[in-house]
């Protein structure tokens, strides 16, 4: 999909689009608004899904229509438009609502911290959900994880960068708790959406980006204009995607469409996080092959030096003057901490009996 067409898929809703949700014979239309360009793939296309799932598990009780970013409100609008009741539901990712509350961004990512898979474990099994209902209640909205990106990759870059010097001073687009790890080492953070960072890359606005992971950013053309494409991400070891919902529209409903959206939110979290693996690697691929992108690894000295940094961040946040940060940033310790006590045997050890060099396929 060439980037124009999905820029061009985000052109703004008439008047009749933007009309009061229907009610009408006990139907519901309620306005989903996201933080994407229409169609994007990975994130605009899980929209879509979550949009889709929710009208047939309500049995067409409850449509959801989807719009883009700028439709309706701009991309960083989209939490404030569903507290406020503009729109009942929104489709975007935590680690953009850190000026609301710091501790939100553990729902979402930390440098160094959960995977996709022990983020869900943590959120379904221990005590997550319950945290991030009483961070969301504040501002009126009801949060439920509905996918995850995986792994996501350190950044497009415009020229190479052989150490953690050459890191210092650049102009890079990242966001939420990373951003902060990013600054501590000496970066100028910028935050953009997504549809923002390619013509900022090619006015030299900025030196470097990161936004999700091949297959997302290659419509969006980073590598017309940064072909060194470094990893691994470590500000984001995994990016949850969220869907957000107005409390008071959630909690007039009746049960079978609350469970609905639950079970919508859930059922497709795997089926994105696999999609994502799956499609990061093909388009990885095609970037090398295709287009000259080069694949590169982090200097040893920038991976420890935002490792400390991210560290930083963590103690900032363990003293937090708002009460439910610390506790949110100690649970997801204690929880980080006794999931890498199991995992460096588990997946991790897999692993690297993968890389041994043995005779295999």
């Amino acid at each position: 999909m060439r980037r124009r067409n999905v820029l061009s898929a985000a052109a703004a809703a008439t008047a009749a689009t933007l009309a009061t949700p229907a009610i009408a014979q006990g139907r519901l239309e309620w306005r989903m608004v996201t933080s994407w360009p229409m169609n994007l793939p990975g994130p605009g296309t899980a929209a879509n899904k979550l949009a889709e799932r929710i009208t047939a598990l309500s049995g067409g009780r409850l449509t959801v229509r989807v719009f883009g970013a700028g439709q309706i409100v701009p991309a960083l609008g989209v939490f404030d438009a569903v507290s406020q009741g503009t729109a009942e539901m929104y489709h975007s990712v935590p680690s953009l609502w850190l000026s609301k509350l710091r501790g939100i961004g553990f729902f979402g990512s930390f440098p160094f911290g959960l995977t996709a898979q022990e983020q869900s474990a943590w959120i379904n099994h221990g005590g997550g959900q319950a945290l991030y209902d009483e961070a969301y209640a504040r501002f009126g909205i009801k949060p439920f994880l509905c996918g995850n990106s995986g792994p996501q990759w350190l950044g497009w870059f415009r020229r190479e960068i052989r150490s953690v010097e050459d890191f210092r001073g650049l102009r890079f687009r990242t966001a939420g708790l990373g951003g902060e790890m990013f600054r501590r080492v000496g970066a100028t953070v910028v935050t953009l959406p997504g549809g923002e960072i390619f013509q900022a890359l090619q006015s030299g606005t900025i030196d470097a980006a990161e936004f999700v992971g091949p297959w997302t950013d290659a419509p969006l053309g980073f590598h017309q204009v940064a072909k060194n494409y470094y990893w691994p991400g470590v500000q984001e070891p995994s990016s949850a995607e969220e869907c957000g919902v107005n409390k008071a529209a959630y909690d007039r409903l009746p049960d079978d469409l609350k469970l609905a959206i639950r079970m919508a939110c859930q059922s497709l979290h795997d089926e994105v996080v696999t999609e994502y693996d799956h499609r990061h690697a093909v388009a990885l691929r095609e970037l090398v092959t295709r287009h000259g992108v080069v694949v590169r690894e982090a200097p040893r000295d920038l991976l420890i030096a935002l490792g400390n940094a991210a560290g930083e961040v963590l103690q900032s946040l363990r003293e937090d003057q708002d009460p439910l940060t610390r506790r949110i940033a100690e649970a997801y310790v204690a929880f980080r901490n006794q999931s890498a006590e199991y995992m460096r045997y588990s997946y991790a050890g897999q692993f690297a009996a993968r890389d041994l060099p043995i005779r295999w396929g």
